[in-house]
Protein backbone atom coordinates (compact mmCIF):
# COMPACT_ATOMS: atom_id res chain seq x y z
CA UNK A 1 0.00 0.00 0.00
CA UNK A 2 1.42 3.59 -1.04
CA UNK A 3 2.34 5.84 2.08
CA UNK A 4 -0.71 8.15 2.53
CA UNK A 5 -0.66 11.16 4.29
CA UNK A 6 -1.87 15.21 4.30
CA UNK A 7 0.92 17.05 2.81
CA UNK A 8 1.89 20.51 2.08
CA UNK A 9 3.40 21.00 -1.33
CA UNK A 10 4.38 24.51 -2.85
CA UNK A 11 2.16 24.62 -5.57
CA UNK A 12 -0.74 24.76 -3.24
CA UNK A 13 0.08 28.55 -2.27
CA UNK A 14 -0.97 28.79 -6.40
CA UNK A 15 -4.57 27.89 -7.73
CA UNK A 16 -5.68 24.80 -8.54
CA UNK A 17 -6.83 22.47 -11.21
CA UNK A 18 -10.98 23.00 -11.44
CA UNK A 19 -11.63 19.44 -10.28
CA UNK A 20 -15.50 19.78 -12.03
CA UNK A 21 -17.63 19.30 -9.16
CA UNK A 22 -20.91 22.34 -9.24
CA UNK A 23 -20.04 23.01 -5.79
CA UNK A 24 -15.62 23.76 -6.38
CA UNK A 25 -14.50 26.42 -4.86
CA UNK A 26 -11.26 28.25 -4.56
CA UNK A 27 -11.44 30.54 -1.58
CA UNK A 28 -8.31 32.77 -0.07
CA UNK A 29 -8.78 34.78 2.65
CA UNK A 30 -6.88 37.10 4.81
CA UNK A 31 -6.98 38.86 8.42
CA UNK A 32 -5.34 41.38 10.02
CA UNK A 33 -5.19 43.88 13.48
CA UNK A 34 -3.12 46.60 13.99
CA UNK A 35 -3.32 47.12 17.16
CA UNK A 36 -1.71 50.91 17.40
CA UNK A 37 -4.72 51.65 15.35
CA UNK A 38 -6.90 49.70 16.52
CA UNK A 39 -7.85 49.11 12.89
CA UNK A 40 -8.29 45.13 11.00
CA UNK A 41 -10.59 43.01 9.01
CA UNK A 42 -10.68 40.73 6.84
CA UNK A 43 -10.97 39.74 2.86
CA UNK A 44 -11.91 37.13 1.26
CA UNK A 45 -12.72 35.72 -2.35
CA UNK A 46 -14.27 31.98 -3.00
CA UNK A 47 -14.59 31.25 -6.86
CA UNK A 48 -17.09 29.00 -7.42
CA UNK A 49 -16.47 28.94 -11.59
CA UNK A 50 -18.97 26.00 -11.96
CA UNK A 51 -22.09 27.94 -10.78
CA UNK A 52 -20.37 30.84 -12.38
CA UNK A 53 -19.69 33.55 -9.62
CA UNK A 54 -16.88 34.44 -7.26
CA UNK A 55 -18.00 35.25 -3.21
CA UNK A 56 -16.42 38.43 -2.24
CA UNK A 57 -16.49 39.46 1.46
CA UNK A 58 -15.06 42.84 2.34
CA UNK A 59 -15.03 43.62 6.18
CA UNK A 60 -12.72 46.07 7.91
CA UNK A 61 -13.41 47.16 12.00
CA UNK A 62 -12.79 50.89 11.95
CA UNK A 63 -10.89 52.57 15.35
CA UNK A 64 -14.12 54.76 16.15
CA UNK A 65 -16.53 51.08 16.29
CA UNK A 66 -17.50 51.34 13.23
CA UNK A 67 -17.65 48.41 10.72
CA UNK A 68 -17.48 49.07 6.63
CA UNK A 69 -18.82 45.86 4.91
CA UNK A 70 -19.42 44.57 1.19
CA UNK A 71 -20.53 41.45 -0.23
CA UNK A 72 -21.03 40.29 -3.84
CA UNK A 73 -21.36 37.76 -5.98
CA UNK A 74 -19.43 38.94 -9.30
CA UNK A 75 -19.09 36.96 -12.54
CA UNK A 76 -16.19 34.78 -13.41
CA UNK A 77 -15.47 32.63 -16.20
CA UNK A 78 -12.81 30.39 -14.68
CA UNK A 79 -10.50 29.73 -12.08
CA UNK A 80 -7.55 31.18 -12.96
CA UNK A 81 -6.97 34.03 -10.76
CA UNK A 82 -8.39 35.68 -7.30
CA UNK A 83 -9.20 38.89 -9.07
CA UNK A 84 -13.17 39.73 -8.76
CA UNK A 85 -15.58 42.25 -7.42
CA UNK A 86 -12.63 44.79 -6.71
CA UNK A 87 -10.61 42.51 -4.79
CA UNK A 88 -7.13 40.72 -6.38
CA UNK A 89 -5.14 38.89 -4.75
CA UNK A 90 -1.02 37.98 -5.84
CA UNK A 91 1.11 35.18 -4.67
CA UNK A 92 4.92 37.44 -5.07
CA UNK A 93 6.15 34.01 -3.72
CA UNK A 94 4.58 31.12 -2.55
CA UNK A 95 4.34 31.00 1.08
CA UNK A 96 6.44 34.33 1.81
CA UNK A 97 4.85 36.99 -0.01
CA UNK A 98 1.47 37.70 -0.89
CA UNK A 99 -0.11 41.45 -2.33
CA UNK A 100 -3.79 41.87 -0.87
CA UNK A 101 -6.04 44.27 -2.55
CA UNK A 102 -9.82 46.20 -2.44
CA UNK A 103 -11.13 48.94 -5.02
CA UNK A 104 -15.13 49.29 -4.13
CA UNK A 105 -17.77 50.26 -1.94
CA UNK A 106 -18.19 49.35 1.99
CA UNK A 107 -21.53 49.34 3.58
CA UNK A 108 -20.85 51.79 7.23
CA UNK A 109 -22.50 50.94 9.91
CA UNK A 110 -22.20 52.31 13.49
CA UNK A 111 -24.21 49.48 14.50
CA UNK A 112 -22.62 46.37 12.70
CA UNK A 113 -25.77 43.95 14.41
CA UNK A 114 -27.83 45.95 11.80
CA UNK A 115 -26.26 43.30 9.15
CA UNK A 116 -28.30 40.83 10.57
CA UNK A 117 -31.03 41.96 8.20
CA UNK A 118 -28.64 42.49 4.96
CA UNK A 119 -30.78 43.87 3.13
CA UNK A 120 -32.54 46.53 5.52
CA UNK A 121 -28.62 47.37 6.05
CA UNK A 122 -27.59 47.80 2.86
CA UNK A 123 -30.76 49.75 2.39
CA UNK A 124 -30.34 52.40 5.82
CA UNK A 125 -26.69 52.89 6.05
CA UNK A 126 -24.14 54.96 4.27
CA UNK A 127 -21.59 53.96 1.98
CA UNK A 128 -17.77 54.91 1.76
CA UNK A 129 -15.37 54.31 -1.06
CA UNK A 130 -12.39 52.43 -0.34
CA UNK A 131 -8.86 51.48 -1.21
CA UNK A 132 -7.16 49.01 0.38
CA UNK A 133 -3.31 48.34 -0.84
CA UNK A 134 -1.77 45.43 1.78
CA UNK A 135 1.80 43.12 1.78
CA UNK A 136 1.65 40.44 3.10
CA UNK A 137 4.59 38.59 4.65
CA UNK A 138 4.94 35.50 6.26
CA UNK A 139 5.99 35.01 9.76
CA UNK A 140 5.43 30.92 10.10
CA UNK A 141 5.26 28.19 7.49
CA UNK A 142 2.34 26.93 6.13
CA UNK A 143 -0.15 24.67 7.93
CA UNK A 144 -2.47 22.58 6.48
CA UNK A 145 -2.03 21.05 3.12
CA UNK A 146 -4.22 18.04 0.81
CA UNK A 147 -4.46 14.00 1.02
CA UNK A 148 -2.16 12.50 -0.79
CA UNK A 149 -0.27 9.40 -2.12
CA UNK A 150 3.12 8.59 -2.27
CA UNK A 151 3.90 7.24 -5.64
CA UNK A 152 7.97 6.66 -6.28
CA UNK A 153 9.42 10.26 -4.99
CA UNK A 154 5.56 12.41 -6.13
CA UNK A 155 2.67 13.33 -3.45
CA UNK A 156 -0.13 12.46 -5.79
CA UNK A 157 -4.09 14.05 -4.53
CA UNK A 158 -5.84 10.88 -3.20
CA UNK A 159 -8.96 10.19 -4.95
CA UNK A 160 -12.24 11.84 -3.20
CA UNK A 161 -14.86 9.51 -2.26
CA UNK A 162 -18.49 10.57 -0.89
CA UNK A 163 -21.15 13.13 -2.06
CA UNK A 164 -19.53 16.44 -3.06
CA UNK A 165 -22.35 18.37 -1.46
CA UNK A 166 -21.47 17.29 1.87
CA UNK A 167 -17.95 18.15 1.75
CA UNK A 168 -16.31 21.81 3.02
CA UNK A 169 -13.29 21.39 1.56
CA UNK A 170 -10.31 18.86 0.13
CA UNK A 171 -7.47 20.63 0.65
CA UNK A 172 -6.89 23.59 3.28
CA UNK A 173 -3.94 25.77 4.52
CA UNK A 174 -3.15 28.53 7.00
CA UNK A 175 -0.43 30.64 7.59
CA UNK A 176 0.47 33.66 9.86
CA UNK A 177 1.43 36.80 7.98
CA UNK A 178 2.62 40.31 8.84
CA UNK A 179 0.13 43.07 6.86
CA UNK A 180 1.40 46.37 6.00
CA UNK A 181 -0.07 48.93 3.57
CA UNK A 182 -2.69 51.52 3.53
CA UNK A 183 -6.64 52.07 3.98
CA UNK A 184 -7.98 55.01 2.28
CA UNK A 185 -12.05 55.81 3.09
CA UNK A 186 -13.75 58.79 0.98
CA UNK A 187 -16.76 59.76 2.36
CA UNK A 188 -18.61 62.39 1.14
CA UNK A 189 -15.81 63.96 -0.88
CA UNK A 190 -13.56 63.49 2.32
CA UNK A 191 -10.72 60.86 2.75
CA UNK A 192 -9.24 59.12 5.57
CA UNK A 193 -6.01 57.25 5.24
CA UNK A 194 -4.85 54.76 7.67
CA UNK A 195 -1.88 53.38 7.69
CA UNK A 196 -1.82 49.30 8.26
CA UNK A 197 1.08 47.54 10.75
CA UNK A 198 -0.49 44.51 11.84
CA UNK A 199 -0.19 40.89 12.31
CA UNK A 200 -2.89 38.47 10.90
CA UNK A 201 -3.86 34.88 9.23
CA UNK A 202 -4.18 33.83 5.46
CA UNK A 203 -6.11 31.01 5.05
CA UNK A 204 -6.28 29.07 1.24
CA UNK A 205 -8.66 26.43 0.68
CA UNK A 206 -9.97 24.19 -2.47
CA UNK A 207 -12.64 21.86 -3.47
CA UNK A 208 -16.22 21.08 -3.12
CA UNK A 209 -17.42 22.76 -0.48
CA UNK A 210 -21.23 24.72 0.87
CA UNK A 211 -21.38 26.45 3.87
CA UNK A 212 -24.00 24.52 4.96
CA UNK A 213 -22.14 20.75 5.06
CA UNK A 214 -20.95 20.90 8.54
CA UNK A 215 -23.60 21.00 11.78
CA UNK A 216 -21.77 23.93 13.21
CA UNK A 217 -17.86 25.37 13.76
CA UNK A 218 -15.59 26.93 15.45
CA UNK A 219 -12.75 28.69 14.01
CA UNK A 220 -10.08 31.24 16.14
CA UNK A 221 -7.26 32.67 14.98
CA UNK A 222 -4.70 34.77 17.06
CA UNK A 223 -1.17 36.13 16.72
CA UNK A 224 0.08 37.34 19.83
CA UNK A 225 3.65 38.90 18.10
CA UNK A 226 5.70 38.59 15.03
CA UNK A 227 7.04 35.23 17.19
CA UNK A 228 3.86 33.69 18.43
CA UNK A 229 0.53 32.91 17.13
CA UNK A 230 -2.07 30.13 16.36
CA UNK A 231 -5.29 28.56 15.49
CA UNK A 232 -7.86 26.65 16.70
CA UNK A 233 -10.97 25.07 15.53
CA UNK A 234 -13.23 22.76 16.09
CA UNK A 235 -16.05 20.95 13.73
CA UNK A 236 -19.27 19.14 13.99
CA UNK A 237 -20.13 17.52 11.49
CA UNK A 238 -23.55 16.32 10.27
CA UNK A 239 -23.51 12.60 12.23
CA UNK A 240 -22.34 14.19 15.27
CA UNK A 241 -18.62 13.45 14.80
CA UNK A 242 -16.16 15.95 16.12
CA UNK A 243 -12.87 17.34 14.16
CA UNK A 244 -10.78 19.53 16.26
CA UNK A 245 -7.13 20.47 14.76
CA UNK A 246 -5.09 23.76 14.89
CA UNK A 247 -1.45 25.27 15.43
CA UNK A 248 0.65 26.86 17.81
CA UNK A 249 3.43 28.49 15.97
CA UNK A 250 6.69 29.81 17.47
CA UNK A 251 9.51 31.61 15.87
CA UNK A 252 12.47 28.97 15.32
CA UNK A 253 10.05 25.61 16.31
CA UNK A 254 8.27 23.13 14.67
CA UNK A 255 4.66 23.53 14.98
CA UNK A 256 2.62 22.19 18.44
CA UNK A 257 -0.21 20.47 16.70
CA UNK A 258 -3.63 20.78 18.80
CA UNK A 259 -5.41 17.55 18.84
CA UNK A 260 -7.91 18.03 21.15
CA UNK A 261 -9.98 21.34 21.53
CA UNK A 262 -12.25 22.36 24.04
CA UNK A 263 -14.30 25.54 23.82
CA UNK A 264 -16.17 27.64 26.06
CA UNK A 265 -19.09 30.30 25.00
CA UNK A 266 -20.81 32.94 26.20
CA UNK A 267 -23.32 34.04 24.19
CA UNK A 268 -25.10 37.63 24.57
CA UNK A 269 -27.98 39.91 22.76
CA UNK A 270 -30.95 39.04 21.40
CA UNK A 271 -28.80 37.50 18.28
CA UNK A 272 -26.98 35.39 20.74
CA UNK A 273 -23.78 36.39 19.72
CA UNK A 274 -20.60 35.18 21.14
CA UNK A 275 -19.05 37.51 23.92
CA UNK A 276 -16.65 35.83 25.65
CA UNK A 277 -14.73 32.63 25.08
CA UNK A 278 -12.35 30.07 26.93
CA UNK A 279 -10.48 27.60 24.81
CA UNK A 280 -8.72 24.89 26.32
CA UNK A 281 -6.02 23.27 23.66
CA UNK A 282 -4.15 19.92 23.91
CA UNK A 283 -0.80 19.42 22.11
CA UNK A 284 0.52 16.40 20.37
CA UNK A 285 2.63 14.77 22.80
CA UNK A 286 3.14 15.81 26.25
CA UNK A 287 2.62 19.02 28.22
CA UNK A 288 -0.20 20.56 30.30
CA UNK A 289 -3.24 22.18 28.08
CA UNK A 290 -2.88 25.35 27.02
CA UNK A 291 -5.80 27.61 28.19
CA UNK A 292 -6.89 30.67 26.34
CA UNK A 293 -9.53 33.77 26.69
CA UNK A 294 -11.23 35.75 24.51
CA UNK A 295 -13.20 38.84 24.38
CA UNK A 296 -14.96 39.90 21.41
CA UNK A 297 -14.02 43.67 20.53
CA UNK A 298 -16.47 44.42 17.46
CA UNK A 299 -18.89 41.89 16.37
CA UNK A 300 -20.89 41.59 13.02
CA UNK A 301 -23.45 38.73 12.29
CA UNK A 302 -22.88 37.89 8.34
CA UNK A 303 -25.55 34.94 6.61
CA UNK A 304 -25.23 32.16 3.73
CA UNK A 305 -28.64 30.76 1.86
CA UNK A 306 -29.02 28.13 -0.04
CA UNK A 307 -31.65 25.00 -0.57
CA UNK A 308 -33.86 26.81 2.16
CA UNK A 309 -31.07 27.30 4.75
CA UNK A 310 -29.85 30.03 6.59
CA UNK A 311 -26.34 29.88 7.75
CA UNK A 312 -24.92 32.25 9.80
CA UNK A 313 -21.39 32.82 10.10
CA UNK A 314 -20.59 35.06 13.21
CA UNK A 315 -17.22 37.46 12.58
CA UNK A 316 -16.04 38.39 15.99
CA UNK A 317 -12.81 40.64 15.98
CA UNK A 318 -11.66 39.53 19.38
CA UNK A 319 -8.56 39.98 21.88
CA UNK A 320 -6.71 37.50 23.69
CA UNK A 321 -5.05 36.24 26.93
CA UNK A 322 -2.52 34.23 27.19
CA UNK A 323 -1.36 33.78 30.75
CA UNK A 324 -1.51 37.40 30.52
CA UNK A 325 0.65 38.09 26.79
CA UNK A 326 -2.23 40.12 24.80
CA UNK A 327 -3.12 39.23 21.58
CA UNK A 328 -5.69 39.72 18.27
CA UNK A 329 -7.46 37.85 15.86
CA UNK A 330 -10.98 36.50 14.37
CA UNK A 331 -13.43 34.18 15.80
CA UNK A 332 -15.95 32.47 13.59
CA UNK A 333 -18.62 30.92 14.15
CA UNK A 334 -20.57 29.13 12.19
CA UNK A 335 -24.47 27.84 13.18
CA UNK A 336 -27.94 27.06 11.24
CA UNK A 337 -30.74 29.07 12.39
CA UNK A 338 -33.22 25.96 11.98
CA UNK A 339 -30.94 23.97 14.07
Amino acid sequence: MPETKVVLLEQDDLMHPNTGESNFNESAYYNFYDRGQRIGGFIRLGNRANEGYAEMTACLYLPDGTVGFMFQRPEIKNNEAHNAGGAKFEVVKPFERHRVSYHGKLCTMKNPLEMADPAKAFKTNPYSKAALEIDYAATSPGWGGELREKIGDQWISSKTSGDAEAQFAKGHLEQLGHAMGKLVLTTDGVDREFKIDGLGLRDHSWGPRYWQAPKFYRWLTMNFDEDLGGMATITVNRDGSERPGGFIARKGKPFLNIVKVDIQTEFVGEQQLHDKIKVTCQTAGAGAPIVITGKVLSMIPLRNRRAGIVTRIAEGMTEWNWDGKIGYGLSEYLDHFDE
